[in-house]
């Protein structure tokens, strides 16, 4: 039986190819965002319990890559996901995946909303749901579960009318519940974007982004303003910067950051350089692809830019006299 895995027949060859872990069970959203991908939709994808287990399976070349959710439009980053690629993996990210979410409330053949005493599901489609839960089902509790379908399975295992879980439509089919209601997430537009997570970083494809974290060595006035001075001054687009507590004392902290454009691109290369020799240590996310067109043409933009600059550089030195 392998321990990281919910199927206990499941074996894992380090030498067998095409492996993609994802939280599980099978019908998790996260299962469904691979699913969305054709080359992880063919190789063979394995469920995981737990966001740490598919970062630990990548970590030791269990699977090739894994898939985890890292932010939802309404609740936000996934602090779990954000902990694992900060501080306790070496996994890079390869790719993000933009995934529609719709939850809907299932439970038993015969179960009535009034008579509904617990509401399972995992934590972040809970507080997706808050307003429908506090106005529809105000005699229930609710309990938190590994994911979204575990709990449509915890559901029709226990065979109880009195109990619900938020769930996915295909997690209620799979497990045979019957839908009390659908789309119940307080926003109609509702998205989590999923990653891809790997041992290497990808070539450039001209539509990238770099993700970073960022250690401070000195917390001091206008330290963060003197990094964040080196991305301005190259014209490179800053498209998302979170702290994240150290872990070490009350009130220090790293700072995550997204940058449009890749590692290999000389303006990036240039701005992480001196920034990792003057002001912070770096530990580098991954530069992949990013989900959509949106930011490609300031990336596009300042990297031509920067080797204008290169050769009009160039031209001059070839002008200074030799002593």
């Amino acid at each position: 039986m392998n321990p990281l895995t919910n199927n206990p027949e499941t074996t894992i060859d380090k030498q067998t190819p095409g492996r993609v872990g994802f939280l599980g069970p099978q019908g998790t959203f996260c299962h469904e965002a691979a699913l969305s991908q054709p080359d992880l939709a063919a190789s063979e994808l394995i469920p995981f319990r737990s966001i740490a287990e598919v970062f630990e399976a990548v970590d030791n070349e269990l699977v090739d890559l894994g898939v985890v959710p890292l932010e939802n439009t309404i609740e936000g980053s996934v602090s779990l996901t954000l902990d694992m690629l900060v501080f306790d993996s070496e996994a890079m990210i390869q790719r993000e995946i933009d995934h529609n979410i719709s939850l809907c409330l299932a439970g038993n053949r015969g179960t009535e909303l009034e008579k509904i005493q617990t509401v399972f599901s995992h934590p972040h489609a809970l507080a997706q749901c808050r307003s429908f839960i506090d106005k529809n089902l105000i005699n229930a509790t609710t309990k938190a579960s590994d994911s979204t379908a575990s709990a449509a399975n915890l559901v029709n295992r226990a065979n109880d009318s009195t109990i619900a879980a938020i769930c996915p439509t295909e997690a209620a089919r799979t497990h045979n519940l019957e839908i009390l209601d659908s789309h119940i997430q307080d926003m109609d537009i509702n998205q989590t974007r999923f990653i891809v997570i790997g041992n290497s970083i990808n070539a450039p494809t001209g539509k990238d982004k770099t993700s970073i974290v960022g250690f401070q060595r000195a917390n001091r006035p206008g330290s963060l303003v003197a990094i964040l001075t080196e991305f301005a001054d190259r014209g490179i687009d800053l498209t998302k910067l979170e702290s994240r507590p150290t872990k070490e004392r009350l009130g220090q902290y790293c700072f995550l950051m997204d940058l449009v454009g890749h590692i290999s691109e000389k303006n990036i290369a240039d701005a992480l350089t001196k920034i990792r020799l003057e002001q912070a240590d770096i530990k580098f996310l991954g530069s992949y692809k990013i989900a959509g067109d949106k930011e490609v043409l300031a990336s596009n933009k300042t990297e031509k830019v920067w080797k204008e600059t290169d050769k009009w550089l160039a031209d001059l030195l070839k002008k200074v006299k030799s002593s």
